[in-house]
């Protein structure tokens, strides 16, 4: 499943690299859409991020590191400690996932560190660690990432894929507080460091919804299906009824073996 997933990253990835002029149009386009409805927080937060070392730094490293790391350490919770979510949760993360990669081939958008007004975060801060500019910030693996992938932020849809089932199954208090801010700090993290949009960070967290919605309408038990799956199963069924009737003209009519077996004794019993 996971090479699956590599494969079309890989197929998005070289479909959308050479629509650069496109991808920023795009990316002005989400920048002019937030100054217009007034949220535009994103070139405030860059520019306070970047101006302070003991905050750049390590929202590099958690840019870096964490969106891979967290989500690896709670999908092992889950197989371990609740397998009974863990088939729900995999398969909401699995379409949060395909979802994000039909964004990244629908509309490719160049990320705000690419637009004027703003600072290229782990650019400035590359040689407190192992990170490039690239969207996968590793040194030297530029050319295997999608510079366009900015809508919707994964790393805000498997961070919040992360507290979601964190909130829900975790026992004790510290994990649920956890759970609550990591997405919060994951968000502020692809925000501050230039690499998503604010609208970047709704569309991942859109994308999450439908993923869970999804997996909990494919594996849930018939009585507790979502409305969607309930309406097709009763139209399938429907039509099978219907099916069978016109089939079958009469078969509603039964006859009695017994009362068969009566009136062919009473037709051999002779006449005294």
């Amino acid at each position: 499943m996971l090479g699956a997933l590599y494969v079309a990253y890989e197929g998005v990835r070289l479909a959308v690299q050479g629509g650069r002029p496109l991808a920023l149009a795009h990316g002005e386009r989400i920048l002019a859409l937030e100054r217009r409805w007034h949220i535009a927080v994103d070139p405030w937060l860059n520019a306070e991020l970047t101006a302070r070392p003991a905050l750049a730094i390590p929202a590099c490293f958690a840019y870096a590191s964490l969106h891979n790391l967290v989500t690896l350490c709670v999908l092992g919770w889950l197989w371990l400690r609740r397998p009974a979510a863990y088939p729900a949760a995999r398969t909401a993360l699995v379409i949060t996932t395909l979802l994000g990669l039909a964004g990244f081939w629908l509309l490719p958008v160049a990320p705000p560190r690419m637009l004027p007004g703003f600072t290229d975060t782990m650019l400035a801060y590359g040689d407190y660690g192992w990170w490039g500019s690239a969207a996968d910030p590793s040194s030297g693996l530029a050319h295997l990432t999608n510079q366009f992938a900015a809508m919707p932020s994964l790393h805000v849809g498997w961070a919040a894929w992360c507290g979601w089932y964190m909130l829900r199954l975790a026992h004790r208090w510290w994990p649920r507080v956890l759970g609550a801010g990591y997405p919060v700090l994951i968000a502020g993290v692809v925000i501050g460091t230039a690499n998503h949009y604010l609208l970047d960070v709704v569309a991942g967290l859109t994308v999450l919804a439908a993923g869970v919605v999804c997996a909990q309408g494919f594996l849930a038990t018939p009585p507790r299906r979502v409305w969607w799956v309930r309406y097709f199963a009763r139209s399938r069924s429907g039509s099978g009824r219907h099916s069978d009737v016109g089939t079958m003209p009469g078969a509603s009519r039964s006859h009695s073996p017994k009362k068969e077996r009566i009136s062919s004794t009473s037709r051999q019993r002779p006449t005294p």
